[in-house]
């Protein structure tokens, strides 16, 4: 891991800390229609709807509400000819305790079983120091209660600075690709791969993506997320 400076550092285990909960609908539904896709671009196919469920980073903090990687996602799903609606599931601060909490109640709002669930937690776990064992623990109910509604799933890993030590880093880093292969589930190994480096590509906290570097955040990840979507039935 090529985590070589303290700003570096901070960013990358200070993800998610800011915002509050309150940023995103706690059980969000489209209700005002989908954003139509641009009058050139035309899209085929069923609609695809998918779940992006996690915290600030998702959520778009400190960005216009077009801005955040759901809604960047959709606009490059569709530029694809792809009938993508990618619904955010963001919540600013959660951890992978508060995410296990509000799952469920979360997939029993749609008014349409999600074809793909982009799980993005586990930031604010390493903030508060939460012990791997423990998030691993949350994520496997998450995985659990998807896999008993057979919703396929794109996790978004995350990594561990140094330091809290090399068998917190360990435990912590390879809990996403443990768990990928125990549930057979889509994997980006560290989603913030493309940017972590370049302070340029974040908000003036040091922690939250602009919306530029969601923009590179999404380039780097709609294939994954289109090769983790299940072939039209």
């Amino acid at each position: 891991m090529r985590l070589r400076h303290l700003s570096i550092t901070l960013i990358v285990f200070s993800l998610a800390a800011c915002g509050s909960v309150e940023d995103v609908a706690e059980a969000p539904e489209a209700t005002g229609g989908d954003v139509a896709a641009a009058p050139d671009i035309v899209v085929d196919g069923p609609e695809r709807r998918i779940l992006a469920f996690g915290d600030s980073l998702f959520a778009g903090y400190g960005l216009e509400e077009q801005q955040g990687y759901p809604e960047q996602l959709e606009d490059a799903m569709r530029g694809r000819g792809i009938n993508a609606r990618v619904i955010d599931a963001g919540v600013s601060g959660d951890t992978s305790a508060a995410g296990r909490q509000r799952l469920a109640f979360t997939l029993d709002a749609q008014k349409v079983k999600p074809d793909l669930v982009i799980l993005e937690l586990g930031g604010n776990d390493m903030l508060r120091g939460i012990q791997p064992d423990q998030t691993r623990a949350n994520f496997e109910a998450m995985l659990e209660e998807l896999r008993g509604r057979e919703i396929p799933v794109l996790l978004m890993g995350m990594r561990s600075p140094p330091n809290y030590g090399a068998e917190y880093q360990q435990q912590f880093d390879s809990l996403y690709g443990e768990l990928a292969r125990e549930y057979g589930v889509g994997l980006v190994p560290f989603w913030l791969e493309s940017i972590y480096e370049d302070q340029s590509l974040f908000l003036d906290d040091r922690i939250h993506p602009t919306a530029e570097g969601i923009t590179e955040l999404v380039e780097d990840t709609v294939d994954d997320v289109e090769a983790a979507l299940p072939p039209v039935g």
